[in-house]
């Protein structure tokens, strides 16, 4: 009679395996030249470790893959490295993933990632738009969309560093350049040096997928630069210079504080990451293990 017992080893041994597969799963589908669109449809990043443990245990927490895989952090990181050596824009990916309930450590700053994540069971991609800033977003409307997930203005403007990587594309900037209030106008909070840039990048028709970074000074290293850009005018997005200009007290002081510390910002961005993990997370029963990260089982 085939026993159904299995060694320790080999238990770990096969959630390591899998947490690797589904990790290389998701960062080819970010490879990939639909990645924006698969991006809505990938509603976790580190539901890939969700292992086999039991279905009873729920809540988030850093030693969740003790036991069931002891190298857990390690294997992450390795394939990460890679990926994003291979293409930088990946570590921007993938923190634009975690606006889509997803978590992963990332960048200068550093923290302990609450572990345990379920995939979900259904993907929508209207659904996942719904909650998701538009890049012409004002400031109240940001405001308004942090605050119904829990989330405050610190949030919000710490949050916002996480542009200091990644690109934007030209029809989410456009609007800026040649037409900001429907006067045929550009923003007059543009830096005109850095405006004229733009609009070579970026034509009134046609280019939409022309991408420009969001930090143009240091678009794959993780600093505090782009609060400085901000300061200068040189925001690329609404929503960026907004956090400056749109006449909100706490936000404006915030971009200027995280733009003369580092470290501060640095801070505030770590206990915000955690903050926003936890909005909901799919744990125990509530969630699934995806035996294909493209898709609900």
């Amino acid at each position: 009679m085939e026993t159904l017992y299995k060694s320790p080893h080999a238990f770990v041994t096969e959630i390591c395996t899998s947490i690797k597969q589904k990790l290389v799963c998701l960062v080819t589908q970010l490879e990939s030249p639909m990645a924006s669109l698969r991006v809505f449809f990938t509603l976790v990043v580190m539901s890939f470790l969700s292992s086999t443990m039991s279905q009873a245990l729920s809540g988030l927490f850093p030693e969740f893959y003790e036991f069931s895989c002891p190298q857990a952090n390690e294997i992450v990181m390795s394939v990460l490295e890679e990926a994003i050596s291979k293409d930088p824009r990946m570590a921007a990916s993938l923190l634009r993933l975690h606006f889509h309930d997803c978590f992963v450590q990332s960048g200068g700053p550093h923290w302990e990632v609450p572990l345990g994540r379920r995939d979900s069971k259904v993907a929508n991609l209207k659904k996942a738009n719904i909650n998701i800033p538009p890049p012409n977003s004002t400031i109240h409307s940001l405001i308004k969309l942090f605050a119904q997930q829990g989330l405050d203005e610190e949030d919000l403007v710490a949050l916002s560093g996480a542009h200091t990587i990644g690109m934007a594309r030209c029809v989410s900037f456009r609007q800026r350049l040649y037409n900001q209030k429907g006067d045929n106008l550009p923003d007059a909070t543009l830096e005109k040096t850095y405006y004229t840039g733009l609009k070579s990048t970026c034509p009134r028709r046609g280019g939409d997928n022309n991408i420009s970074p969001l930090d143009f000074t240091s678009p794959v290293r993780f600093d505090n630069t782009y609060f400085k850009l901000l300061l200068w005018g040189k925001g690329l997005l609404n929503s960026d210079e907004v956090l400056l200009t749109g006449k909100v007290k706490k936000t404006k002081e915030l971009v200027k504080s995280y733009a003369e510390n580092e470290a501060l910002f640095f801070h505030h961005f770590a206990k915000s990451m955690v903050k926003m993990g936890n909005i909901k997370p799919l744990t125990g029963s509530k969630g699934e293990i995806r035996k294909n990260c493209r898709r609900a089982n």
